[in-house]
C-alpha cells in the first residue's frame, strides 16, 4: 500500500526542514510507517545523539519524551507536534512532593523513572527505563532508594530487588491506559481460547496482572520476544501502538 497524501506532505516538509522523525511505539501506523527512528523513548533520545546532519527533531510522543531529547540534545531545536501530548503520570510527580521525599530520605539515592518532567529528573541520582529499573536499583547498593513515579514498576521493582527498602512518590503514580487493564482478567480469558499464547504484561500494568502474566516485559522486551519465541500467539497487555509495530515489524 502507498503513502497517504498526508504521509507524502509530511515527508516533504520534513526534508525541507532538515529534520528527523523520532516515533514512539505508541503511535499510530500511519506515523510509524514514515519514522526515521522508531523505539521507545529512551532509545530515541539516544538515536538522535547520532543524527549530526539534521537542524530539527521531531519527537512524536508525549511532552516528557521530548524534554528528554532537548536535554540530550543541547545544539538541536526539538519540537513535539502537539502541546496537548502530555503524559498524566508524568505530571503525578510535581517537584513539591518529589523534594519533601528527599527531606525526609536525605540519605537516600532517587531514581526515577524516563516517564518524569524535567524538573523531576534534575533531582534524580539516576533516570531508569523499564526495562533496566530492577537493575540500577540493585546496583546502587543502598538499603533504601526513592523510587517514582510509577506504583506499578516499583512493584516491579521490589520483587526482584527485595532487599532494597523503596520509598514510593507519591504514592499511587500511575499510567492511566495501564491500569484499564486491570488484573488481566481479560488477558487469561484469551488465553482460555488460544491455548499456548504467551501473555505479556508491561510493568505499568497492575500488580495482579503482572503476577499472572506469562512475562513482564518492557516495549522493547515484547519486540524481542517477537521474534525469539516459539509461540504463535501473544496477547499483549500495553498500548495499542506497540501491536500495531509488532504487526508491521514481525507478524505479517
Amino acid at each position: 500500500m502507498g503513502l497517504s497524501d498526508l504521509q507524502r506532505s509530511v515527508l516533504e516538509l520534513k526534508e525541507e526542514k532538515n529534520a528527523v522523525l523520532l516515533v514512539h511505539n505508541y503511535q499510530v501506523p500511519e506515523i510509524q510507517e514514515i519514522a526515521d527512528y522508531l523505539g521507545d523513548s529512551l532509545q530515541l533520545c539516544r538515536l538522535a545523539q547520532r543524527v549530526e546532519d539534521a537542524e530539527l527533531i521531531v519527537f512524536c510522543g508525549v511532552d516528557f519524551m521530548a524534554e528528554t531529547a532537548a536535554v540530550l540534545n543541547p545544539d538541536k531545536k526539538v519540537i513535539i507536534p502537539s502541546r496537548e501530548a502530555c503524559c498524566p503520570m508524568a505530571a503525578m510527580l510535581p517537584l513539591d512532593i518529589l523534594r519533601e521525599a528527599k527531606e525526609r530520605n536525605s540519605e537516600a539515592p532517587v531514581v526515577l523513572y524516563v516517564n518524569t518532567l524535567a524538573e523531576a529528573k534534575a533531582e534524580a541520582t539516576v533516570i531508569c527505563t523499564s526495562s533496566n529499573a530492577d537493575r540500577i536499583v540493585a546496583k546502587l547498593g543502598a538499603d533504601k532508594v526513592i523510587f517514582g513515579p510509577d506504583r506499578n514498576l516499583a512493584y516491579y521493582v521490589e520483587r526482584r530487588v527485595p532487599d532494597v527498602d523503596l520509598v514510593v512518590v507519591p504514592d499511587d503514580g500511575y499510567c492511566s491506559v495501564h491500569r484499564l487493564m486491570g488484573s488481566g482478567d481479560e488477558a487469561m480469558e484469551l488465553k482460555r481460547l488460544h491455548p499456548g499464547a504467551e501473555v505479556w504484561a508491561h510493568p505499568e500494568c497492575e500488580p495482579e496482572f503482572q503476577d499472572r502474566a506469562d512475562f513482564v516485559l518492557s516495549t522493547g522486551g515484547m519486540a524481542r520476544r517477537a521474534v525469539e519465541s516459539d509461540a504463535t500467539v501473544f496477547i499483549v497487555g500495553t498500548e495499542q501502538g506497540l501491536i500495531d509495530r509488532l504487526s508491521l515489524e514481525h507478524l505479517h
